[in-house]
């Protein structure tokens, strides 16, 4: 298709709304109390984003990757994601994955429901099975520059980009763009965007949407 503007999405928070999808998978690796303790020392300053990273990788460690595919098939979704992406299809308007999620978790939303992945932390893999080593860090400033590389490489301005996310790994993202929703959101992730809107259904943006590509020239 062509692509007259890019919708960036978050995953965790956005269009995972119940949980996190690390959260999600540590349930089934079986290392969900030593993530969630990790997250908590997170949240209050003790541990770097990579050191939460490295801890949740071992959790991986021995499991073969079609076996987390065939978990991730289960991600309990937000409502409405079809329906979003065809309205983008349909308007030339590109809808991109832009997260801090595992790229295993990316890769399944895109291939389920027809966006593009970009980018993510990765967990090394040797041969068919997750070694429970971090591959590839991703932080929120590897999040932006990533999704302005890919706009970038689109040849689409960053005037005709917005993005839809609701924490603070958003921020950066937002910043540097001049359309942003925070949905579900964070007091800093509302602070930081155009506009905010609290909905179980994804298709509740598109009026926003609708807006914001009005504005395109």
């Amino acid at each position: 298709m062509s692509t007259r503007g890019i919708v960036f999405f978050d995953i965790d928070g956005t269009l995972i709304p119940s949980m996190s999808s690390s959260s999600f998978l540590a349930k089934r690796f079986g290392h969900a109390r030593a993530l969630d303790a990790a997250e908590q020392r997170y949240a209050e300053g003790e541990l770097t984003n990579e050191e939460v990273s490295i801890i949740d990788a071992e959790g991986w460690r021995g499991t073969p990757t079609p076996t987390v595919a065939s978990w991730l098939e289960e991600l309990p979704l937000i409502a409405g994601i079809d329906e979003v992406v065809a309205w983008c299809v349909e308007h030339d308007v590109e809808p991109v994955l832009a997260s801090l999620a595992w790229q295993p978790v990316a890769e399944a939303i895109a291939k389920r429901h027809g966006l593009t992945a970009n980018g993510g932390p990765r967990v090394h893999v040797v041969g068919t099975d997750y070694d429970g080593t971090v591959a590839e860090h991703f932080d929120e400033y590897d999040k932006r520059d990533r999704a302005l590389r890919l706009a970038a490489g689109r040849g689409v301005s960053i005037n005709h980009c917005c993005a839809i996310g609701d924490s603070r790994s958003d921020l950066p993202l937002f910043e540097a763009l001049p359309a942003s929703l925070a949905l579900n959101a964070s007091a800093a992730a509302r602070a930081a965007a155009s506009a905010a809107v609290d909905t179980e259904d994804l298709r509740d943006v598109i009026p926003w949407l609708a807006a914001w590509k009005a504005t395109l020239h």
